[in-house]
């Protein structure tokens, strides 16, 4: 039997008509001479109904169970009225079978084959292929296609070239570890996965081609959270003679097309509002604001200073900041205890603790209102009204950012304080800083990469004598709903600027030009002025269908751990083949 139709778009268009349809058993209902079967296909289902009428095609569903693929012919038929399901396309009609296949048999799954199933996600991800077969897991799929076709179309119409570069690639310090693979053909030599397309692309714009982009594939070996995963995709967008101004407005030009090609949703690209870093920061506390929260960071460190609350005056004394805000409605959802939750939570951020407030219509009540005599001062700069819970940081800048950051975003989602008249909150945060300080590595490096061109007016921090790390970059993210969705810069294209830049970073002439002496050398061949972006399409799918993990948007993912439960990867290997690469592992590893 040939397929005519997908079963789940099978509606009253088809009444009388004989179709074929093929697909997995969703469910059996079985009253003797009359059984009711569910089909499922990518579309949908549709109620299939088997009689004594016709008697071989009765005889084969009676041995059908749930996951068994069928392939049925019959005729669209009206259903029962008590049995109509408005939820469904096929809702109004059912197939009146008169002929029907097994075509393969099904164990019993580990988990129902249905959406919001109730599964260990382990579990699901080692029955990958039968979790995909939800129609919730196809959906999201269908999502990021839906990403892939309008990234392309849109490049297509806008004169890029599309261009591969290599997955075999030379190591080069850009920030994350590599990805190695070792060389059978040249022992203890190792190629590196690329962490982005960064160097190839900056060749190609040397080359000539003015526009080039990428559906490309990234590796990173880094710890991992929901919504990163070791190996990524990215829209990678390159071109010549383009400002910052230019490259953005193309982007958002894309973004625009997008939201409309796979969500429906007409965006007002006029109101992407464009923000510095440092406002971000100070507002915020963070680089990927969620704009869709009303309450933001309020410095309240002079308004402090003088109080006699020793955790305030102290952080301010050693060079910190006091900051704080005004959860709306706070007061009476969080209990004592809620908040002692929040302040254990938040020490991972290196808060000390939380202090906080519950404003009432008689001024202030908690634990550190003995201190402030007049509290109108204090709930005027914080914007707190009757009702609401302010929260406090003391510290260190960035602790009390990173601290009032989640403490914004956890409130917000407690008290569903997110607007949801303002769906889809796109920024631009621009003016970053040339470099950042590491922690992990404790050192300067790029707040970007290596590669990004710092203003104009800062260039003169990267003289000898001078502070390169008072410099701010040309470079600019685009964010959505708090998630950092893309990166971008304008790029260094003179050599002397970039040889400043690596040293400023550490880097010897020697090391230098070991590490990247290909594309040092490149430039003084002629380069062009330059910029680009990486946009994220797996974070932009996870967003668009509405889901909190990454993984739920990838066909066969890493777990948290960075391993894929299905095949079991990563594994040892035999040991003729590490014999071929030249390669001892300890037994102990």
């Amino acid at each position: 039997m040939k397929r005519t139709n997908y079963a789940g778009l099978i509606d009253e268009q088809y009444l009388g008509q004989s179709v074929t349809l093929t697909g997995w058993v969703q469910k059996r209902r079985d009253f003797g001479d009359l059984i009711f079967v569910d089909l499922r296909d990518r579309e949908g289902l549709v109620q299939l109904t088997f009689n004594a009428t016709h008697q071989e095609a009765l005889n084969v569903a009676e041995k059908m169970r749930n996951e068994y693929v069928i392939a049925i012919k019959g005729t669209v038929i009206n259903r029962d009225k008590s049995q109509i399901n408005n939820k469904i396309r096929s809702g109004k009609i059912e197939i009146d079978v008169i002929d029907a296949e097994i075509l393969a048999t099904s164990k019993t799954p580990p988990f129902y084959i249905e959406n919001g199933v109730n599964a260990n996600e382990e579990l699901k991800l080692q029955y990958r292929y039968l979790d995909l077969r939800r129609p919730e897991m196809q959906k999201n799929l269908r999502i990021r296609s839906k990403i892939m076709s309008s990234a392309m179309q849109f490049m297509d119409e806008h004169d890029f070239i599309n261009i591969e570069t290599p997955i075999l690639a030379k190591s080069t310090p850009e920030g994350a570890r590599d990805y190695l693979v070792p060389s059978r053909i040249f022992p203890g030599s190792f190629y590196a996965l690329p962490q982005s397309p960064q160097l190839f692309k900056q060749l190609l714009m040397g080359a000539g081609f003015d526009r080039y982009f990428q559906i490309a594939r990234a590796f990173r070996d880094e710890d991992l959270r929901g919504d990163r995963q070791p190996e990524f995709t990215q829209m990678d967008v390159e071109t010549s003679f383009m400002s910052a101004d230019e490259i953005r407005d193309l982007v958002n030009q894309w973004v625009k097309c997008m939201m409309h090609d796979v969500v429906g949703f007409d965006l007002d690209i006029s109101n992407i509002p464009t923000l510095t870093w440092q406002e971000s920061m100070d507002k915020f506390g963070t680089d990927k604001p969620d704009l869709r929260i009303q309450y933001e960071l309020k410095d309240l460190s002079k308004i402090v200073d003088k109080s006699e609350f020793g955790v305030f005056t102290g952080a301010i004394k050693n060079g910190g900041v006091v900051k704080a805000i005004a959860v709306p409605g706070g007061a009476e959802h969080y209990s004592r205890k809620d908040i002692d939750k929040m302040a254990q939570y938040i020490e991972r951020f290196g808060a000390k603790g939380l202090a906080w407030l519950k404003v009432t219509d008689d001024g202030i009540s908690g634990p550190i209102a003995k201190f402030f005599d007049d509290s109108s001062e204090l709930l005027s700069a914080v914007e707190a009204h009757s009702g609401d819970l302010i929260l406090f940081a003391a510290g260190r800048t960035d602790i009390v950012a990173a601290t009032l950051d989640y403490l914004r975003r956890q409130t917000a989602k407690d008290l569903e304080l997110i607007d949801t008249n303002n769906p889809w909150a796109f920024a631009w945060i621009v003016d970053w800083p040339l470099f950042e300080y590491s922690e992990d590595f404790d050192r300067w490096i790029a707040a970007h990469h290596p590669f990004t061109m710092p203003n104009e007016d800062d260039l003169h921090y990267l003289n000898d004598g001078e502070d390169p790390h008072k410099a701010h970059a040309q470079s600019y993210d685009l964010v959505l709903n708090g998630y950092e969705l893309g990166s971008g810069s304008i790029r260094i294209h003179r050599m002397d600027v970039q040889e400043k830049m690596l040293k400023a970073l550490g880097f010897t002439k020697e090391a230098a030009h070991e590490a990247f002496g290909f594309l040092l050398e490149g430039m003084e061949y002629g380069f062009p002025p330059m910029g680009g972006i990486a946009l994220g399409l797996d974070r932009l799918a996870m967003l668009l269908a509405g889901q909190e993990n990454i993984r739920e948007v990838i066909a066969f993912p890493k777990n948290s751990r960075a391993t894929e439960p299905m095949t079991e990867a990563p594994t040892r290997i035999h040991d003729n083949q590490l014999n071929d690469l030249g390669l001892i592992v300890p037994e102990s590893h």
